[in-house]
């Protein structure tokens, strides 16, 4: 089991300068899903290389932008696959969460896992196993990230969970196989921290390999997009 030091991450560092021609950015595609919640919209970043690694996101449009970050880094080509969340807040965590609505949580796991998974292996051609396929989401999403990877551990083999919320709390039946999960946090807004640090003490007690950092920031954007570099090399560099 690892545990990340407090303050910022390392980060994987920049790729050196080639000699030849640079190579080709990655692109974004988006497709809209009509036979689920009336049209639910997919973005993928599609690296430039064959994808060695994928990672699939909650409220996608934003973190598959992430993806061109990762070009001029020493990491492997990395697939993001961003599922659109919903704006309003409570049916956002009804479809996050399984604590609020349980139905409707599983109609939304279904589509994420399921539905989206065999889109990309069809769209895209790429199959990957469970140790080159993450789930990452943050706040609310942190929490459905937690909650798939443990009970899909066959399909994900690493967590990344960013801030995550108090509705769905570490079970009492955690057990192997379970997912390594990467969670972090920041002491400017300790009630997200404290349940990062809930999560990785039942993890650990599991015997899961958990990483857990802790930074000096507040909830938001700025911190998840400048975590998520180091949160992929750590799933994928190993």
């Amino acid at each position: 089991m690892t545990q990340q030091p407090a303050g910022e991450l390392s980060g994987p560092k920049p790729k050196a300068a080639s000699t030849g021609s640079p190579p080709t950015a990655g692109e974004f595609i988006t497709e809209t899903f009509s036979e689920f919640d009336h049209g639910r919209q997919v973005t993928v970043y599609v690296p430039p290389n064959p994808p060695e690694a994928i990672v699939f996101a909650a409220d996608g449009p934003g973190i598959a932008r992430w993806g061109q970050v990762l070009e001029s880094l020493d990491l492997p080509p990395t697939m993001i696959v961003g599922v659109h969340g919903l704006s309003d807040e409570m049916s956002r965590l009804q479809e996050y969460s399984p604590v609020f609505d349980a139905d409707r949580f599983a109609a939304h796991e279904q589509f994420f896992v399921d539905e989206v998974r065999r889109w990309v292996t069809s769209r895209f051609g790429v199959t990957l196993p469970s140790e080159r396929t993450a789930v990452f989401g943050y706040s609310a999403g942190g929490e459905l990230a937690l909650a798939l990877g443990i009970r899909h551990p066959d399909i994900y083999g690493a967590i990344l969970s960013g801030s995550p919320g108090a509705g769905y709390e570490p079970p009492s039946n955690l057990a192997p196989p379970l997912p390594r999960v990467f969670l972090f946090g920041g002491t400017l807004e300790p009630f997200f921290l404290d349940n990062a640090k809930r999560w990785a003490n039942a993890l650990r007690d599991a015997g899961v390999d958990v990483a857990l950092n802790e930074r000096n920031v507040a909830h938001g954007p700025d911190q998840w997009r400048s975590a998520f570099p180091g949160m992929v090399e750590w799933a994928f560099s190993r």
